[in-house]
């Protein structure tokens, strides 16, 4: 069972860094036009920028870290392009996941597997086994992933649990058996390349977050760019479908040690 609060039903630990973020990586290809190289260039300088955003933010204190890599509507791609990225990500998995590890990361995949060759979900299955334990930070890479699957794949799970039931289910019957059931959801989404909206990505777990879009391409999306969109983060007012003066109320409250932490305004986080 999912052991975080969900931000329709109750209010979450609001904080002045995101404990998790999400972000589209949008941009490779333009990035890669722009200087008259092909597309797989692009993708090739985006990984780079993965690591340092990894880096960062582990030493800004975030504890949860999604990026969507591939979606299940990426397949209509190129096929050459498409083959590039099953290449990359296989690289990426037998050459990053030991640097994670050492670093104390741990890493998951969320998505579909099913169209994935079996080398990269024995890599992905080996890299999630051997960071399971790491609590420095969670990675995630969304990949062949939907926010409609997730959805479908959810509701079929919670069926199978309780094929006897026909009604009277809950949102944490349904959260329970999300794909990123592990992690609470993001504070802060973050998309580059100038984009503004969020491409059948987690629907399900953005009910609530901040959205931050930006027309930095996601090669160029460097620290600082990071600290920018934290910054806009902080200045945001999360109300979760209350009033200002409710939030202030319930920051005033002396509430016991068991209860959920309240909520403060960003100018007093």
């Amino acid at each position: 069972m999912t052991l975080f609060p969900s931000s329709t039903q109750d209010i979450p630990p609001v904080g002045g860094v995101p404990r998790h973020i999400a972000i589209i990586m949008d941009g490779n290809g333009r990035w890669a036009k722009k200087r008259f190289m092909p597309r797989v260039a692009g993708h090739r300088r985006g990984v780079e920028t993965v690591r340092e955003i990894i880096g960062a933010c582990v030493e800004r204190g975030v504890a949860y870290l999604t990026l969507f890599a591939f979606s299940s509507e990426n397949w209509r791609r190129p096929k050459e392009e498409v083959n590039f990225l099953m290449q990359l990500f296989l690289r990426a998995l037998e050459e990053e996941v030991a640097k994670l590890h050492e670093n104390g990361i741990r890493f998951r995949i969320i998505g579909d597997l099913s169209r994935f060759d079996p080398q990269i979900v024995s890599l992905i299955q080996r890299g999630e086994a051997l960071t399971a334990a790491n609590a420095r930070l969670t990675l995630t890479i969304a990949a062949n992933y939907g926010g409609r699957w997730d959805i479908l794949q959810a509701i079929e799970k919670m069926l199978a649990v309780r094929p006897d039931k026909r009604a009277g289910f809950t949102e944490q019957d349904l959260a329970t058996h999300l794909a990123l059931d592990y992690g609470p959801e993001p504070d802060l989404f973050i998309r580059t390349g100038g984009e503004q909206r969020i491409s059948n990505f987690l629907l399900w777990q953005l009910a609530y977050s901040e959205f931050y879009f930006t027309d930095t391409l996601w090669p160029e999306f460097d620290a600082a760019s990071l600290d920018l969109a934290i910054e806009s983060y902080r200045r945001r007012e999360r109300r979760f479908g209350r009033t200002s003066e409710q939030l202030q109320a319930r920051s005033a409250l002396a509430l016991p040690e068991d209860a959920i932490p309240p909520v403060a305004t960003r100018e007093n986080a």
